[in-house]
């Protein structure tokens, strides 16, 4: 990696928690009536699959969508419009925060519905198969979707039909409150999993970007290069609730020694750290990128904030049209 990608892959990320951030702060003025899930804390692994990727290939995602869709190339004037409801969203206004997608990048579905985007990829992926595409197709889900019975049929399908489709596991502990420890035994490894399936596969910690970015490439060429499917979790971590703008260390559902853990792994401040000490990034760069990316996220905030809501006609066409 030279040190125009490394930079590159600190910007996208500090790019990505920004948005959420100013989610966040704004959530309180009511202009956002949809149920949002942040992913700040997640950065590495959006960015490090999505950089390998090229514009026809596709991605799904799940309920905690917005990194994915940015990462793989979304308008963020569109997403953040999408928030609130509002015409000009990538939902045209009508799916909100767990609905976010952009054909023309690649983005094709985002599904709150615990691995149902599995299915929907694997199936994508063989039609892609069948008609002689070249491209690829990613799909994002939870430790939690692991635990559906359409993960196993999904990755069954996958591997009988051998298809060019590599899976993504962020496994950040959690589903709501409930650990994965009090979910699953402790013999029970999702890479296991994947290989009983016969499907390789490969587990690691997912906070430090290189990493990342490096496993999915060499993966996305055994897929390229063997015509088959991939699985891959990264264990990574949520600063902020389940659903919601806010922090919830105050309910006490995980330690202070386990968050601290995770805070000091932070993978942007790892990251930007790292490019310091090697002399790759110096502050007064540092500081103009937050500025140019704070001015790009304000502009988007008051593009959504000004735009018109779907009106009469268009919702009666919609409904029409089903």
């Amino acid at each position: 990696m030279n040190s125009k990608f490394k930079t590159d892959l600190l910007y996208k990320m500090m790019r990505l928690r920004e948005v959420e951030l100013k989610i966040s702060e704004k959530y309180f003025e009511e202009k956002m009536r949809c149920p949002i899930h942040l992913s700040i804390g997640q950065e590495a692994v959006s960015i490090g699959v999505c950089n390998n990727l090229n514009l026809k290939d596709l991605v799904f995602s799940t309920h905690r969508s917005h990194y994915h869709y940015l990462a793989k190339g979304g308008d963020l004037k569109a997403m953040i419009s999408e928030l609130y409801g509002k015409i000009t969203g990538c939902n045209n206004g009508l799916g909100g925060s767990m609905h976010l997608k952009d054909p023309s990048v690649g983005m094709i579905a985002s599904v709150p519905i615990v691995g149902s985007t599995i299915p929907i990829s694997v199936g994508v992926s063989w039609a892609q198969k069948l008609q002689k595409e070249e491209n690829l197709t990613v799909v994002f889900f939870g430790e939690g979707a692991t635990e559906e019975g359409i993960f196993h049929e999904s990755l069954d399908f996958a591997s009988l039909h051998n298809l060019p489709i590599l899976f993504i596991c962020e496994n950040n502990f959690y589903s709501v409150y409930s650990h994965v420890s009090s979910r699953q035994s402790k013999n029970r490894k999702i890479s296991n999993l994947a290989k009983a399936h016969g499907i390789s596969s490969k587990s690691l910690n997912g906070f430090n970007v290189e990493t990342v970015s490096n496993k999915v490439k060499s993966s996305l060429n055994y897929i390229k290069r063997n015509k088959k499917p991939f699985l891959l979790e990264f264990k990574t971590y949520r600063f902020y609730e389940h659903c919601g703008p806010n922090k919830d260390d105050n309910l006490n559902y995980r330690s202070i020694e386990e968050q601290l853990f995770w805070k000091k792994r932070c993978p942007i401040e790892f990251y930007k750290k790292k490019l310091l000490n090697d002399n790759i990034l110096n502050i007064s760069k540092l500081n103009k990128y937050e500025k140019k990316i704070r001015k790009e996220i304000d502009n988007a905030f008051k593009f959504a904030d000004n735009a018109k809501y779907p009106d009469m006609n268009f919702l009666k066409r919609i409904i029409n049209d089903k």
